[in-house]
């Protein structure tokens, strides 16, 4: 870090607007009643729980992502930015908080669904194949291994957790009960076209997306809009091209631009002697393990992106 580097922020204290709610990393006020501002902070969360210590850096730099995707696929899928200067929501006192690291939003209705699509089979996806040959209630092929590459993306939803809780993935008509069968069908194809368009951006930059989460949310005329971020090292799954096929070959996981530096750790980590049970609160990272985080979701933006 250098002596220009922004202070780490934890936990956003904005007091000029009303706090909606804290997520796992946004913190999200109330902008009037058609704007939300949307303050990522620098938090890391694994295994749902908050770390106590931030990783410097991460919330601006997700929001650099974020805005880059949204801008790549505006084409695709309306957006919920609204184009305002975000600073120009807060007091001057406040800009410190916001600046380079916040998006000013359209207030939507949110669809209380998260949409995944899946390119590969890895995490759950992989666990839940080698019991039933299907994720999320679709068939694949007989004799795929971890990391394979599927024949084509997989649609694969998830039900909205609550922070500190595990989303849960269901199967496509139980989405289509939750937000009916025409919806259903629009949030499966907008996901899938999506995830194909950044997908093969992304291979054009040496990294594969194996997998990712949208949010979508209705604007005052109904409109299906993205919301909340898009494919960033958070929601997503980034594999480096150059380590994926030795990894694939060997059976293991690809290496990863995201928080595996942090759940390796946390594997090992003991509290008054014993294995960490993944319950808040959490153990302190060490700096190596803050610093080496840091500098994968870095290199993913300057890959991505070509930004410092």
């Amino acid at each position: 870090m250098t002596s220009a580097t922004p202070a780490a922020l934890h936990t956003s204290a904005i007091t000029s607007l009303p706090l909606l709610a804290r997520g796992k990393v946004r913190d999200n006020y109330a902008v009037g009643n058609d704007r939300i501002l949307m303050v990522a902070s620098d938090r890391i969360s694994a295994f749902d729980v908050i770390m106590g210590e931030p990783i410097p850096g991460k919330g601006a730099l997700l929001t650099k992502m974020a805005l880059f995707w949204f801008e790549l696929l505006k084409d695709v899928a309306p957006n919920h930015l609204t184009g305002d200067d975000p600073v120009s929501a807060v007091t001057a006192a406040e800009r410190a908080q916001v600046e380079g690291r916040a998006m000013l939003v359209k207030k939507l209705k949110p669809l209380p669904v998260e949409a995944v699509v899946r390119g590969y089979l890895a995490g759950s996806g992989w666990k839940e194949y080698q019991d039933n040959g299907e994720v999320c209630g679709v068939k694949l092929p007989a004799g795929l291994k971890n990391a394979s590459k599927l024949p084509e993306p997989i649609f694969t939803p998830a039900t909205k957790a609550d922070v500190g809780d595990h989303d849960e993935n269901i199967s496509y008509d139980k989405m289509a009960e939750i937000i009916g069968a025409d919806m259903a069908a629009k949030v499966r194809e907008l996901a899938i076209a999506l995830y194909k368009k950044a997908a093969d951006f992304a291979l054009t930059k040496g990294i594969i997306i194996a997998d990712t989460k949208f949010e979508f949310g209705l604007d005052a005329h109904g409109t299906l809009t993205v919301m909340d971020e898009v494919l960033t090292p958070d929601s997503s799954r980034f594999w480096p091209i150059e380590g994926y096929e030795a990894a694939f070959a060997a059976g293991q996981n690809p290496p990863s631009y995201d928080k595996q530096f942090v759940r390796d750790w946390l594997e090992q980590a003991t509290v008054n002697g014993r294995p960490w049970d993944k319950t808040a609160p959490s153990p302190a990272l060490p700096q190596d393990v803050i610093e080496k985080t840091a500098a994968k979701y870095q290199e993913a933006l300057t890959r991505l992106t070509g930004q410092a």
